[in-house]
């Protein structure tokens, strides 16, 4: 719906420009050039539309770079991930951690809408990897498949945006490659 993609179009400006804490709906109505009235009718506070506006920003994310290898795949799939929180989406990532943690179902819905769209990614890395062989299927569990997500994202919460991209780097070498059996590369050479 148009009026709906002008509103969450609207909600990620704002929050490039204010800020999740001073991101009003007020604020998103007159960028969307709506009345509020027509946010509330569709959702019922400031959480819930973020949310839903980040679920709409990573609805139509393409498949994930395919290098050819795991680490190549990984490498890229984390750095989308990095890309995205430095903007309006870490906005909404930190106001969302902040103001949902009291409603344990908001917080799942936030999450969803939040970390889906990354584990996803990760995901298809991991099934890509599989069908060529380079790890086993059975190495592959829910736990390592947001792994590269969650410390990607622990470290944008930790230290900001931009994320390094040796931190990147060891994120999948140090840890992630580990848990689905496959040997880190050897450090470079000083």
């Amino acid at each position: 719906m148009v009026l709906e993609r002008a509103i969450f179009e609207a909600t990620l400006a704002d929050l490039e420009a204010v800020g999740y804490a001073r991101l009003t709906m007020d604020g998103v109505a007159h960028r969307a050039r709506t009345g509020k009235t027509s946010l509330y009718l569709r959702w019922p506070g400031k959480a819930d539309l973020v949310a839903a506006a980040v679920e709409h920003a990573v609805a139509d994310q393409s498949e994930p770079s395919d290098t050819g290898t795991i680490r190549g795949d990984l490498l890229a799939a984390v750095t989308v991930i990095a890309t995205r929180l430095d903007g309006a989406f870490g906005e909404a990532v930190r106001g969302l951690a902040a103001e949902t943690l009291a409603d344990p179902e908001r917080t799942r819905r936030a999450r969803e809408s939040v970390v889906g769209w990354a584990d996803r990614r990760v995901a298809t890395v991991f099934e890509r990897a599989v069908r060529r062989g380079e790890i086993a299927a059975a190495s592959v569990s829910p736990w390592a498949i947001r792994l590269a997500p969650v410390l990607v994202t622990h470290e944008y919460l930790a230290h900001g945006a931009p994320i390094p991209e040796a931190a990147l780097a060891d994120i999948v070498d140090q840890v992630v490659l580990p848990v689905v059996g496959v040997a880190p590369p050897p450090p470079a050479a000083a």
